[in-house]
């Protein structure tokens, strides 16, 4: 049995005590066995369960998210430094050097008068630092593990940025309805369907973009609308006594056609 001290209000070495002991011989067997590829997933839940946190509002589950990933920051910090390729000093030294180099408007002399230049200026200061000479290595750079719409909304953003502009806002759902023929086309031949699907959503992340609207949320708040819908048709279908299964496909579709008008009325 390991002993660990109580407190009235542990802080943030506690927590790094408490990790590392989790992670020795006499700790827990779980921990001890997990790398950065095992603990993937846990590391992106965490972060997706903070963000909903954010959604909320809820400054109570906020404190108990942030805690959960600030724990799977410095839990992943430990497998390097028990593999002795780097310690907790060492990522806070790199952002801290960071954050002074890409604020030279802060602690230099340049000049930043609004939110936009800041960004316009960070975005040359982090390509010079990982040295990046195109924008298309710029873009090679952006993350491959993102949600693939945030990735296409930022891959499009920083093209945009170099002057690669094909479309305006009515442009850009032309070219949306050009991909969708071909999508159709791509169906009816039974060929390359995967890759039309993908040019069909990434033009449609192109033409939310022109009206400022973020991908991930749009089509979040879709899938919360589906729910909605699909909860009015099943009531509806249990008040009849029946089971979707046992409905055709036009009935089905009056349904959701119903709960789509129930929600327009209200």
């Amino acid at each position: 049995m390991v002993s660990f001290p109580e407190k009235d209000k542990y802080n943030m070495d506690d927590l790094a005590a408490l990790l590392r002991i989790l992670r020795s011989p006499e700790g827990c067997p779980w921990d001890r066995v997990q790398t950065h590829l095992s603990n993937r997933r846990n590391f992106l839940e965490e972060a997706y369960e903070a963000a909903e946190a954010f959604d909320r509002d809820d400054p109570a589950l906020m404190c108990e998210e942030l805690g959960d990933m600030l724990m799977q920051v410095l839990f992943n910090i430990h497998i390097e430094e028990d593999a002795g390729r780097f310690t907790t000093d060492d990522v806070t030294d790199h952002v801290v050097r960071k954050l002074i180099y890409r604020h030279p408007h802060v602690f230099g002399a340049a000049r930043a008068d609004n939110a936009d230049e800041v960004l316009a200026s960070w975005e040359q200061l982090k390509r010079a630092e990982k040295g990046q000479t195109s924008t298309a290595d710029a873009l090679d750079a952006v993350a491959r593990s993102l949600p693939a719409l945030w990735r296409a909304d930022k891959l499009q953003s920083k093209a945009e940025k170099a002057g690669f502009r094909f479309h305006d806002s009515d442009g850009s759902l032309r070219k949306l309805e050009e991909e969708v023929r071909e999508l159709r086309e791509a169906v009816e031949r039974d060929t390359n369907v995967e890759e039309e699907l993908g040019d069909v959503l990434f033009a449609a992340v192109n033409a939310g973009r022109y009206r400022g609207i973020d991908p991930e949320s749009a089509l979040n708040a879709a899938c919360e609308k589906f729910i909605r819908r699909f909860r009015a048709v099943e009531d509806a279908v249990s008040a009849q006594g029946r089971t979707m299964e046992a409905l055709a496909p036009e009935e089905l579709s009056a349904l959701w056609n119903q709960a789509k008008q129930g929600e327009q009325n209200t």
